[in-house]
């Protein structure tokens, strides 16, 4: 029996490498995303992956479309006859002074990194049920316990998605289905480029890492009892610090923000 995973934001980033990561571990894969073009060159590349890999199903879809999410499940169980994980990866980041955003970028975010979250579990979690139980894993950042000025719409959006996925654990467990609140930290991926509002500045001098380390950490995770997880020692040390430190810990965020 093959396992079956779905993963939003499939098309690039950490979406498109934790796809290519778990075929190369023999899952089939659904990738979701906007963009078809991108889901077709993954979807060359996952071909082309050596055997034994799993198949992908390429689905265009937006996450801020709950009618998108439950259609992309039909087609998994069209496909696959079964849904044993979920990657809620898509997400959206902003900067700027809150007041002084416009609007539909606060909504966009708001709309992306909450409501895509919340239409992924929804559609989903039927599904895993009837599989026997899964995993749900939420890719939510360092920032959601970091005061951030600057940055505020986009940390609370991710605080929003760990504090689901702490609920979640709980609610879900009877049904067999693990979740765990992945706290990612500062990655190489499109991520700055894609970003709303101003400040474009990457935030040159911190550490970052690539896709693929996310994306192992993530197949490594599958089917564990983790509650949280969080790669390096600097970002544990960024949610330490913003526990006992947050207002200087708000300051060093700001210089980078702002």
């Amino acid at each position: 029996m093959q396992r079956v995973v779905l993963i939003t934001g499939a098309s690039s980033g950490i979406g498109r490498a934790t796809a290519l990561a778990f075929a190369r571990q023999n899952y089939h894969v659904v990738g979701v995303a906007r963009r078809a073009e991108r889901l077709q060159q993954l979807a060359d590349d996952i071909a082309t992956l050596p055997a034994p890999h799993g198949d992908f199903l390429p689905i265009t879809g937006d996450v801020t479309s709950a009618d998108d999410m439950q259609n992309a499940v039909q087609q998994t169980l069209a496909r696959f006859g079964r849904l044993d994980v979920l990657v809620a990866n898509a997400g959206l980041g902003q900067r700027g002074a809150l007041v002084e955003t416009a609007w539909q970028d606060i909504e966009m975010v708001m709309r992306t990194n909450i409501d895509g979250v919340l239409h992924s579990i929804r559609a989903t979690v039927p599904a895993i049920r009837q599989s026997g139980g899964g995993h749900i894993l939420i890719i939510s950042s360092v920032a959601a316990s970091l005061v951030s000025p600057y940055a505020a719409m986009y940390a609370a959006s991710k605080a929003f998605v760990s504090s689901l996925a702490q609920s979640l654990r709980i609610e879900l467990a009877s049904d067999k289905i693990f979740v765990t609140d992945f706290l990612v930290g500062r990655t190489d991926t499109e991520f700055n480029e894609k970003r709303l509002g101003e400040g474009k500045r990457t935030g040159g001098g911190l550490p970052t890492m690539s896709a693929e380390t996310v994306a192992a950490a993530l197949v490594k995770t599958a089917f564990t009892h983790k509650r949280s997880v969080t790669l390096r020692l600097f970002d544990k040390l960024i949610v330490l610090g913003n526990k006992l430190i947050p207002g200087i810990m708000g300051e060093l965020a700001k210089r980078q923000y702002r």
